[in-house]
């Protein structure tokens, strides 16, 4: 298991990123939470198995649909916390 928060820039507020975040994670089985942040950035708190928390950042970057750009994805690896679900938050 792994743990990872990642603070994510671009046109990624007003585009359904949200959501597509939590859609990710119920496929990658990935539990913590995805946050709109007041300078409009999105930051998000995922743990899960090493190789599906790998494929869901990628997902990211790549974003939701035409409408989002992710300009840059900051990753820093944390220890791992009990947690059982995702949540928007």
């Amino acid at each position: 298991m792994k743990r990872v928060y990642m603070n994510i820039s671009g046109r990624v507020q007003g585009v359904g990123f949200r959501y597509f975040t939590q859609h990710l994670a119920i496929q990658y089985n990935i539990v913590g939470w995805v946050k709109n942040e007041e300078d409009g950035t999105v930051t998000v708190d995922a743990q899960g198995h090493e190789e599906e928390l790998n494929n869901f950042i990628e997902q990211i970057k790549k974003g939701p649909s035409r409408f989002a750009k992710v300009n840059n994805v900051d990753l820093t690896y944390l220890d791992i916390e009990e947690k059982t679900t995702f949540k928007i938050k």
